[in-house]
């Protein structure tokens, strides 16, 4: 771990939920056993040095244009207060969370989120309880790589927020072969560190 959490950094836990780190789960990420094992790392290491440490979760409705049933382009999952949406058991939680799509829009970032009709977005709230704790760097972990994580990380620089993403803490699901590596690439890009 070379990620340097302090208390102007906050650790950003996006969706380990049972339906992404399960391999149960309606849209479980291959290899996402070892990510949660690589997350609590992270939470230790930024509790110890006084980080702010928050989580997200998906919290769909039954039904919502974001799933294929009802056009979208996703298997039903996290739906709330059902186990798919359940932080996963193995997962240290010692902080509040932020939930996200919790009226049926699309929820990929932590920030912000997105009507499915319109294309408005709207914020979640994170960034004011960030910057209420004086938060100026984030350090964003957990699933998918290649969609939540990179949604909020890309967010959290264009918020004026230093960004770092673990890699060993978060993993792909690559809907498309590739998609990871791409991820990967346009993040730096856009000014966010990719932790090896």
């Amino acid at each position: 771990m070379t990620v340097a959490y302090d208390d102007r950094t906050a650790l950003v836990v996006v969706d380990v939920q049972n339906d992404f780190a399960d391999p149960a789960g309606s849209l479980s990420v291959p290899g996402a056993a070892d990510v949660v094992a690589a997350v609590n790392e992270e939470i230790d290491a930024a509790i110890a040095a006084g980080a702010h440490v928050v989580y997200t979760q998906d919290w769909h409705p039954p039904r919502t244009s974001h799933f294929v049933t009802d056009g979208g382009p996703w298997p039903v999952h996290c739906v709330r207060d059902t186990w798919g949406a359940a932080f996963h058991p193995e997962l240290r939680v010692v902080g509040e969370s932020v939930r996200k799509g919790t009226g049926g829009e699309d929820g990929y970032s932590g920030f912000t989120t997105r009507d499915p009709v319109s294309g408005e977005e709207a914020p979640t709230g994170l960034d004011a309880r960030l910057r209420a704790h004086g938060v100026e760097r984030v350090a964003v972990a957990g699933l998918a790589l290649d969609y939540c994580v990179r949604a909020t990380a890309l967010d959290a620089v264009a918020l004026g927020y230093d960004c770092v993403v673990p890699r060993r803490a978060t993993a792909p699901v690559e809907v498309h072969e590739g998609d990871g590596a791409a991820a990967e690439a346009e993040l730096a890009t856009a000014g966010v560190t990719i932790d090896r």
